[in-house]
């Protein structure tokens, strides 16, 4: 009995001993982490629409369609804004200039002929107040009157004047040698010529003033001066911008006609010059003007082209009505190179006047003589500078006073 309780007890100690070791290498054993909790998950903003703040959308009241007020006249109740309306730029036209008077332009300009041209009259007021006037003194008036471009002739013959009279009247202070110098200059500029500018015929209107030259020689703006010099006379006038091979030519004779209120006649660039001198002068008729000045051009490097040019706007303006003048105009500055370019335009058209430019730079007062001995016609204006009323009608009186000065 005893061994069955002993054997029963030693079973039991050895259950307990089995069941601690069982346990202790389980609590040795890392247990594996929880799994993570869910994270909570906010959920993103609602993407903004047209007109909305880039914000998450709040509840706002809102207006019932009864409460919103529909524009008038709307189809769709939208309403749609109009873009302004820009009115054009206004335009301002030119002023209209009050040109000066021409009655005695050419006295009011003397003083700037004489700082220019007096070298010609103190030259030779300074060889005839030698004590001597020997061969040689005369020698040197005549180149005196030759580079002052007078001309051979001319020259000739005003100092075959000037030794027969200082002989005879035995003149010998300076105011009896100026004005026996200013009486020979006056015989050999001239004043018998008629040098009014023909713009009034008797019979009809309007006057046809016709302007011939060289390009370069200040033809155009001539051109631009002379309308100014009869508006100021109390004329009304239009302008024929028969020029159309010089791009510039129309829009310069443009402007000067603006801004005396001078109508404007041109045509396309390259055009027919006859057929716009035509138009001028019919416009000019039908608007009733006193004057029509035609600008042509002059293109002298193509002499036969120009000249055949030049014939047939003059045959075209004729069958309106005879030209009244045609004026030539030369480059002072030229000198004896102006008197060929003189004959090239006699030769086909009648030049009835010439306007001589810029006569106050180094141009030489002789040429008024020369050229008129060349053509037989009379210079019947003369331009003093590059100001707008400075063309002045040629009177040999104050010329010549400018010439020997006071």
């Amino acid at each position: 009995m005893e061994i069955v309780i002993l054997a029963v007890v030693i079973a039991v100690v050895v259950l307990g001993a089995l069941g601690g070791l069982i346990v202790g290498s389980r609590r040795k054993k890392s247990l594996p982490p929880p799994p993570p909790a869910a994270p909570d998950i906010t959920a993103p903003p609602a993407e903004p629409h047209v007109g909305d703040e880039a914000e998450t959308p709040r509840e706002e009241p809102r207006r019932t369609i009864e409460e919103v007020d529909l524009p008038d006249g709307g189809s769709t109740g939208v309403a749609v804004e109009e873009p302004p309306v820009e009115e054009p730029p206004v335009v301002e036209a030119p002023a209209i200039e009050i040109p000066e008077p021409t009655a005695g332009r050419l006295v009011r300009l003397r003083a700037r002929l004489s700082r220019s041209q007096n070298a010609l009259g103190k030259g030779l007021l300074g060889l005839l107040s030698r004590e001597h006037l020997d061969e040689e003194t005369w020698e040197e008036v005549e180149d005196t009157l030759l580079t002052a471009d007078v001309g051979v002739l001319p020259t000739q013959e005003l100092v075959e004047r000037l030794r027969e009279r200082v002989k005879v009247l035995g003149t010998r202070t300076p105011e009896g040698l100026r004005g026996l110098l200013r009486e020979e200059l006056l015989t050999l500029v001239g004043t018998d010529f008629d040098r009014t500018v023909k713009t009034e015929p008797e019979d009809r209107k309007p006057g046809i003033v016709m302007v011939v030259g060289v390009n370069g020689t200040g033809k155009t703006t001539t051109t631009g001066k002379l309308a100014r010099v009869l508006v100021a006379d109390g004329r009304t006038v239009v302008l024929g911008a028969a020029d159309t091979f010089r791009a510039a030519a129309a829009d310069q004779l443009q402007t000067w006609g603006e801004r005396v209120g001078a109508h404007i006649v041109r045509g396309p660039e390259a055009g027919d010059p006859a057929s716009v001198a035509f138009d001028a002068v019919k416009e000019g008729k039908e608007m009733g003007v006193d004057v029509v000045l035609i600008d042509t051009a002059g293109r002298l490097h193509t002499k036969t082209g120009l000249m055949d040019e030049l014939g047939k706007v003059k045959r075209v303006v004729e069958k309106h009505a005879p030209l009244d003048e045609v004026l030539l105009v030369l480059d002072a500055t030229t000198g004896q190179n102006g008197l060929v370019q003189a004959r090239v335009f006699a030769e086909v058209v009648d030049i009835t006047g010439i306007v001589l430019t810029k006569l106050d730079g180094t141009a030489k007062g002789g040429i008024v003589v020369a050229v008129q001995r060349e053509l037989g016609v009379p210079v019947k204006l003369i331009g003093l500078g590059e100001g707008a009323d400075d063309l002045a009608p040629f009177e040999p009186e104050a010329f010549v006073d400018a010439l020997i000065g006071e």
